[in-house]
């Protein structure tokens, strides 16, 4: 029997790195100090792993080896202060799942986009016919998935957290969608520890693999000057273009080697947001060798995530759009532009220090009245008082829905972007964005 594997949390993450620590010999305990859906509850029973709930036994844990921590537990709780008193390593699902591979890795981050360039990559490999699986912050676990069965090819989205807790993982192809401050109550409200652990996606990469990020992003292009990036720069922008491997030109999006030349109008994915990931998607697939016939008709046919500006319908002329993923201030700005009609405005949730002045512009322009959905909103009325004369609350999605609804007027959308985490209410952003869809369809 091998040393003894320690995971804490069993969600998605947590369960699927057990069940491989477990098949590969491992001695496993999970620990979780929340209450473990019965679902994970059976995936443990099944193979045999020792768990416990709604606490961290200590004596248990801080005898790991090696301790694989889901990406939701923050670094200051008292558990992980205590395993690195004790110097016990602590890494992520992902670093631990990596080292039973040998796919190529496509991997992609970013404070916004990375789900939608993570399946729509994704989309275009599985459309070319290769072997490729979706894992990391969407999808399936990717340690269930290395498991059970071997991918020749991985499209990995990758959280903050994520990268956190990778050391000697290695993207074969890294693409860095942007940097705007997001969860910095998770690094002591420190925008450059934030950055740092953006920049974590091209670490051990060498010359032989391949970056991708966005020339657009003065942090990320900032960043790349100061930094000794060893792997093959390729980048994307909407105005900038001779040194970029895509761009828009005279409402067309190039991306060159290839010499794929679309119509915007042609692509799925409409909005100044979605060129980007429209481009950061083809160029990841390019490098990869897919014919570019596949690419553009994959970047013609794809289909949306849900809850990422997902149309659900229009009720006598006014459009409703869910965008509950937008937890933070930079997605709801993409949602904002995006949308040519006067906006009644959905927002609000727990406010995790945000900074809502590159909102103001586009609100003062766009926006017609704010509808909060929060037990505590206060923040969202201080900042908009002066550029909405409509601020109201409500405390649920159906309140929400039927206050919008009664404030808009045929030819308006009403948008829930909350540009918070949705936990006062809810149980996280599909929660929100399922029950605002039902009010929508109620009404």
């Amino acid at each position: 029997m091998k040393t003894k594997i320690v995971v804490l949390g069993a969600g998605e993450s947590g369960a699927g790195a057990a069940v491989l620590a477990k098949k590969k010999g491992y001695t496993v305990f999970v620990s979780d100090k929340g209450k473990i859906n019965q679902k994970y509850k059976n995936v443990l029973s099944q193979f045999e792993i020792e768990y416990e709930e709604e606490k961290h036994t200590e004596s248990k844990i801080l005898n790991a080896v090696e301790v694989i921590k889901s990406p939701g537990i923050p670094d200051n709780v008292n558990i992980i202060k205590a395993l690195k008193k004790n110097m016990i390593p602590v890494i992520s699902d992902i670093e631990f799942a990596g080292r039973f591979s040998n796919a190529k890795m496509i991997c992609v981050s970013g404070s916004n986009g990375k789900t939608t360039t993570t399946l729509l990559t994704y989309h275009i490999l599985k459309n070319a016919g290769l072997n490729v699986g979706l894992a990391g912050n969407v999808g399936k676990s990717f340690a269930m998935q290395v498991a059970f069965r071997e991918f020749d090819f991985y499209v990995l989205e990758l959280s903050s957290f994520q990268l956190d807790g990778m050391f000697d993982f290695k993207a074969d192809i890294a693409i860095l969608m942007n940097i705007t401050p997001d969860h910095l109550d998770r690094y002591e409200n420190d925008f450059g520890r934030y950055v740092d652990s953006k920049f974590r996606i091209v670490q051990n990469q060498t010359k032989y693999d391949d970056f991708i990020y966005c020339a657009d992003d003065k942090t990320i292009v900032d960043e790349i000057n100061k930094r000794d990036i060893p792997s093959k720069k390729h980048s994307f922008s909407i105005t900038k273009k001779p040194d970029c491997e895509g761009y828009i030109s005279e409402n067309n999006l190039i991306i060159k080697t290839n010499i794929i030349n679309m119509t915007l109008e042609e692509l799925a994915l409409q909005g100044k947001h979605n060129l980007y990931n429209s481009m950061a998607a083809g160029i990841g697939s390019k490098l990869i060798g897919i014919r570019k016939d596949t690419i553009k008709k994959c970047l013609t046919d794809f289909q949306n995530i849900e809850h990422r500006l997902e149309f659900v319908a229009t009720i006598h002329g006014v459009d409703f759009i869910n965008d509950s993923k937008a937890t933070n201030v930079n997605s709801a700005w993409y949602a904002l532009e995006s949308i040519d009609n006067s906006i009644i405005w959905i927002a609000g949730g727990i406010d995790k220090g945000n900074d809502y002045s590159s909102l103001k512009s586009l609100v003062r322009k766009k926006v017609k009245a704010i509808v909060c959905l929060g037990v505590d909103n206060s923040v969202i009325h201080d900042y908009f008082a002066g550029d909405v004369e409509i601020i109201v609350d409500t405390k649920s999605a159906s309140e929400a829905v039927h206050s919008a609804f009664n404030l808009s007027n045929h030819g308006d959308a009403v948008l829930l972007s909350p540009a918070c985490a949705s936990f006062d209410l809810f149980n996280n952003y599909e929660d929100r964005g399922e029950k605002f869809k039902t009010a929508v369809n109620n009404l």
